[in-house]
């Protein structure tokens, strides 16, 4: 390959600052209700278990939309899904920022959902069109910023504007942002890729969206409080993987599958896509676990639980995209065992984490988190998807975004309920009399049984990143 041909062109460079800005966005859209939560329950008047569908539900909507997306990218331009993606999370803003009604609210979130489903795929399958192999460590530093940034600010944001707001504030600060993204796109976007005329295969579409519901739901309500003890769970679960099982099949006998399995042939590729699950269902379990235990054993506030996490936030954005560039300039392995070695000992250090501990020193700790996050999640990432040939590109996205989804859900959903289960055996052993107190160790022991565990998954991923070798990282199969 030519230098020449190693260079973006700045229309290039446009087109990925204007989709990135949209994830962003979207992701921030993932988290952003959490600490409006209280506010939504009293302002309604409706049970938290309704309240937490305004998350449950996003999440889910995007795991069934986005594995239609490899079909709709090859069907329709870049343009015009983007725009209609971003029509969508304006509506949806829109009704969330003037609704009376719950309902109403509940169906402008998956209003926004639905754009967001849309635009995730899409960013990462323009991005392998457009970014030259060797420089995909780069980009893809800047895009796990949005991936991993945007989840982390999203509290943040809210606690501040719920401290001295309501949370429809909220959604017109979405809306607003959303609309200047919305017109930039319209007069800057242009068409990179070439459309075809491919088929929907309703069944495919019917299994797709009950399997992949199925699981998200699942383990969705298997973190609320019933948690697996619950037959919902169970059933949807069992439910969801079989007709996940049937839709692989048959997307293997498809002459045009809905989602193309080809890129898993590839040991690498199917090696770094579980090995990303493990990494990112254990940030996203952090990013809930750490918050839901200082307020709880700490009695800290909502606002001063984002301040917490904040710098974690910070660090992650900033070793992810110096992790990108260090990617392409020594590859992929140090950078990968690096950070799981750092996320191993942070975590260790966390099953010592009390109701004394300070914030400063929980802050510090997430952040040095982040970092070993920072480090793994970009290259092996970007490691996965140069497996992925050209025309599989939007397979390749699909597959990725769906895992990134579905580890979103199961993640925190284990966690929690080992949290929960420990904390309920320590009760049960305990002969402490005073309740507050009991409260606090019982959730201190559940917390510390989840950094164990979460110890053990980095462990299984650092030995499955030494099977990774160096000559796999720009391997790219035509």
């Amino acid at each position: 390959m030519t230098q020449t041909e190693e260079k973006m062109s700045t229309q290039s460079k446009l087109i990925l600052f204007i989709l990135i800005l949209g994830n962003f966005l979207c992701l921030i859209s993932e988290t952003v209700m959490n600490v409006a939560l209280p506010s939504i329950i009293s302002d309604f008047h409706i049970r938290t278990s309704s309240a937490q569908w305004l998350t449950t539900g996003y999440m889910l909507v995007i795991g069934i939309s986005v594995p239609v997306s490899a079909f709709l990218i090859q069907r329709f331009t870049l343009r015009q899904l983007f725009v209609t993606a971003m029509s969508f999370y304006l509506i949806g803003s829109f009704i969330g920022f003037i609704t009376p009604w719950f309902s109403l609210l509940f169906a402008g979130r998956m209003i926004q959902a639905l754009g967001t489903g849309i635009i995730l795929p899409l960013v990462m399958s323009t991005m392998l069109t457009l970014v030259p192999v060797s420089k995909r460590g780069t980009v893809m530093g800047i895009f796990s910023v949005a991936i991993l940034f945007a989840p982390a600010i999203g509290p943040v944001l809210s606690g501040l504007i719920i401290q001295y707001y309501s949370w429809q504030i909220i959604f017109l600060g979405l809306l607003i942002a959303a609309a200047l993204i919305f017109l930039f796109a319209l007069f800057k976007l242009s068409n990179v890729s070439e459309t075809s005329r491919p088929t929907i295969h309703m069944p495919s579409v019917i299994l797709s969206t009950i399997g992949f519901g199925g699981v998200v739901y699942g383990f969705s309500a298997a973190g609320e409080e019933t948690g697996w003890s619950n037959p919902i769970v169970w059933l949807t679960l069992i439910i969801g993987v079989i007709a996940l099982a049937l839709f692989v099949r048959q997307q293997s006998k498809l002459n045009s599958p809905m989602i193309n399995m080809k890129p898993f042939r590839s040991s690498v590729f199917s090696r770094s896509i579980f090995l990303m699950f493990l990494i990112m269902m254990i940030q996203f379990s952090m990013m809930l676990i750490l918050p839901l235990y200082f307020q709880t054993a700490a009695g800290l506030s909502p606002l001063q639980t984002g301040f917490l996490m904040l710098p974690g936030g910070v660090t992650l954005a900033l070793t992810a995209m110096v992790g990108g560039r260090l990617f392409d300039k020594i590859g992929f392995k140090p950078l990968l065992l690096t950070g799981l070695v750092l996320l191993t000992i942070i975590l260790s250090l966390f099953t010592t984490i009390s109701s004394g501990t300070s914030t400063t020193t929980a802050a510090i700790l997430y952040a040095a988190f982040t970092i070993g996050v920072g480090l793994s999640i970009g290259p092996v990432m970007t490691l996965a998807l140069n497996q992925v040939p050209k025309p599989l590109h939007a397979h390749g996205s699909a597959i990725s975004n769906t895992i990134n989804q579905v580890s979103g859900a199961i993640g925190p959903a284990l966690y929690t309920s080992i949290m929960t289960m420990a904390s309920q055996h320590f009760i049960q052993q305990s002969s402490e009399t005073n309740k507050t107190l009991l409260q606090i160790k019982s959730m201190t022991s559940g917390v510390h049984t989840v950094y164990y565990v979460a110890i053990a998954f980095a462990v299984v991923s650092f030995l499955l990143a030494l099977t990774l070798k160096k000559r796999d990282q720009h391997l790219e199969t035509q």
